[in-house]
């Protein structure tokens, strides 16, 4: 028996498919959004095993916890963050990398960081944008201070049990949120509340 070559995955299609079965359809039609998405190759950012699901409307693991999300969420992200080319950005989350690449054309400045390094204060700069690649529990006082005065915060954020995206902008040592839309973005453990005791 002659084996046959298994024939490559079209990457490029599944990215068209991916845009006009899941963005579209969700009411994600900006033209830079789609633009990004269509650019930047979803694939090169996961596990090699994980590659011939890039495209599916999931969360990927990535092994040590951490998650992919899953396309829909990183599109709604871009459209309610509004990046401009003035924007001084930071991401922070399990840094994959694929949501800097999306953005990273369209801001004048980007630096990924992870949760643990907010958490211990070693950030050193402010930003116009602060985009959490991820959803948390709280807003600590310490992801507010990479926030520049008025600058802008996107995140995903848990509320009994519900994961909503969500955008703020710092005043003084504050930020108010508003809840913009469900979304499946990975919860990020390090920005759980405490437990409480419970009797």
């Amino acid at each position: 028996m002659i084996a046959t070559a298994q024939k490559a995955p079209d990457y490029a299609a599944a990215r068209r498919h991916m845009i006009e079965s899941q963005l579209r359809t969700s009411g994600i039609n900006d033209r830079f959004v789609l633009d990004r998405m269509k650019a930047v190759p979803r694939e090169d950012y996961v596990p090699e095993g994980a590659r011939a699901a890039a495209y599916v409307d999931r969360q990927i693991p990535l092994g040590a916890g951490a998650y992919l999300a899953s396309p829909l969420a990183h599109g709604q992200i871009l459209t309610h963050a509004r990046p401009t080319g003035d924007d001084r950005t930071l991401v922070i989350g399990p840094a994959t990398g694929y949501l800097a690449a999306l953005l990273s054309p369209l801001v004048a400045e980007l630096r990924e960081t992870t949760p643990d390094q907010v958490l211990a204060g070693n950030v050193d700069a402010v930003f116009d944008l602060v985009v959490v690649d991820g959803a948390v529990e709280q807003v600590p006082e310490s992801l507010i201070a990479t926030l520049a005065p008025e600058g802008r915060l996107v995140t995903g954020m848990i509320r009994k049990g519900v994961t909503r995206l969500e955008i703020g902008r710092r005043s003084g040592t504050q930020i108010a949120l508003i809840s913009l839309t469900e979304t499946q973005l990975p919860r990020l453990p390090a920005f759980d509340k405490p437990q409480g005791w419970t009797f």
